[in-house]
């Protein structure tokens, strides 16, 4: 029976080098020269760290990151900025946490939206992802042509597709 899975999956390499470049605009910039600006990435946790001077410059870092995110092919939805926090030294940080995989309240958000379609399709979740079946290879190609004019919070990706 055909079928596919839909996900949710970062490729941290791209987020590395879009960190990496943030870092190399951080220093070429004037309006950031002797100022105390950082970007960490921890990929066990997958976490960035940011620190700024001030709330200011850390959105213009924020949106630094972002641009290089969209530039590298990573959707932002998958970034969970957390608030600003101070630091002992006087400057400001914040985490944002990179969100993988559908949690239980997409997935069955999304089986909500498949079984609206009324198509002979079934969907199941997975741990963190949905898996969908189907007689017909044509009702799971309406499934993500629908799915993909959806906003359900997380960017989907469709994998697996088999005959």
């Amino acid at each position: 029976m055909p079928s596919f899975d839909i996900v949710n999956r970062v490729d941290l390499q791209e987020v590395d080098n879009a960190i990496n470049n943030t870092k190399k605009e951080i220093a070429t910039r004037y309006d950031f020269r002797g100022s105390p600006a950082e970007v960490n990435l921890d990929k066990k946790e997958k976490v960035i760290r940011v620190v700024a001077e001030h709330e200011m410059r850390m959105d213009a870092v924020m949106d630094m990151l972002m641009t290089h995110m969209i530039k590298r092919k990573v959707d932002p939805k998958v970034l969970q900025p957390k608030p600003v926090e101070p630091t002992s030294q006087g400057h400001v940080k914040r985490e944002v946490s990179i969100k993988e995989g559908i949690d239980t309240e997409t997935a069955k958000k999304i089986v909500k939206l498949i079984k609206d379609q009324k198509l002979k399709v079934q969907a199941a979740i997975q741990e963190e992802q949905v898996r969908v079946t189907g007689k017909k290879i044509d009702d799971l190609q309406e499934v993500i042509k629908m799915l993909k004019g959806q906003n359900v919070g997380i960017p989907l990706q469709f994998i697996n597709m088999k005959d």
